[in-house]
């Protein structure tokens, strides 16, 4: 199925110093967030309280979140499925008492003015020492995810489309927590599995144009690298627009139907699908290019009686 009517022949290497010094400022503009204002850590990760109930009829958010400051409570109120449905996060600096006396106080708290009864769901808490955890335990999947992908890749194909394929996994990681860190979304557990995600959507678009990369080499024999290069990414263009419209548009529909609850997944895969689709192009394929990537390395080696066609 084409999503693009007729052959395209877009020269994208030719911009590719532009898009090398578009990315590097947006990793430069990354990493300062980063180290400047950081990540705006979720309950998983802090520690804290959570406390899920559930209302006769929906409330107005912004009425709860008054209620609940005037009872003193430094919280963050979500809804849960249903708009009957109310997730209230309390800091850990607000949770030294026993989560039976917490509990009491914000379902208290949250009775002002509510005319039939709220029902308690569920009481939740989780210590500093598991968000600690937890914490390390989100980098170092990350940091495993790399050495994986970097493994495959070369089994698969090449080293330097190893350092092409981690070169963009990293650009998409690190700008999508830059991201995060600007936009000062709450990054929980379900972030860290956007990330996740992220990495394998981008992997799946990287492996997708190398192994256009690998086939035309020996077949476009007497065409330089560059062109090799522009003619596998304009002959995966089609594949490429599609799989990315289509997945925009389910996170998109995600964003603005799933509920507050999910906004920081949505918000992440919609940054990753974006930069990992021009990762793809501008950055791995760039990165084969700078490390000198030749028809040499992927040549077949022909089998007596074998005839390989060559295109001009």
């Amino acid at each position: 199925m084409k999503f693009l009517s007729g052959k395209t022949n877009f020269d994208f290497m030719s911009r590719r110093r532009m898009a090398l010094i578009i990315s590097s400022v947006m990793l430069i503009s990354s990493i300062t967030s980063l180290a400047v204002r950081g990540l705006n850590f979720g309950l998983d990760f802090t520690g804290g309280t959570l406390i899920e109930v559930g209302y006769p009829v929906a409330p107005e958010i912004v009425e709860v979140r008054n209620n609940l400051e005037a009872a003193g409570f430094n919280s963050v109120v979500q809804t849960f499925g249903a708009a009957t449905d109310i997730v209230v996060r309390i800091p850990p600096s607000e949770a030294s008492e026993s989560s039976a006396e917490l509990s009491t106080r914000v379902l208290a708290a949250l009775s002002e003015g509510v005319d039939g009864e709220i029902e308690m769901r569920r009481v939740e808490f989780v210590g500093p020492q598991v968000g600690d955890e937890l914490t390390n335990q989100g980098i170092l999947a990350v940091i495993y995810a790399m050495i994986g992908v970097f493994l495959y890749v070369m089994f698969r194909f090449q080293w330097r489309f190893s350092v092409g394929a981690v070169a963009a996994l990293f650009h998409d990681v690190m700008i999508s927590l830059g991201v995060l860190s600007l936009a000062q979304i709450e990054f929980d557990l379900t972030v860290v599995a956007a990330i996740l995600a992220v990495v394998g959507y981008s992997l799946n678009d990287t492996i997708v144009l190398f192994d256009r990369i690998r086939e035309n080499f020996p077949r476009y024999r007497k065409r330089q690298p560059i062109e090799v290069v522009n003619t596998s990414i304009n002959e995966t263009l089609s594949r490429t627009v599609m799989t990315s419209t289509t997945t925009l548009m389910v996170l998109l529909a995600l964003f603005f139907f799933g509920g507050e609850i999910i906004h920081g997944f949505a918000f992440t895969l919609i940054t990753g699908v974006v930069i990992g689709t021009y990762s793809s192009i501008y950055v791995a394929s760039t990165m084969l290019l700078l490390l000198g990537v030749s028809k040499i390395d992927l040549m077949e080696v022909e089998k007596e009686g074998a005839t390989l066609e060559s295109r001009p």
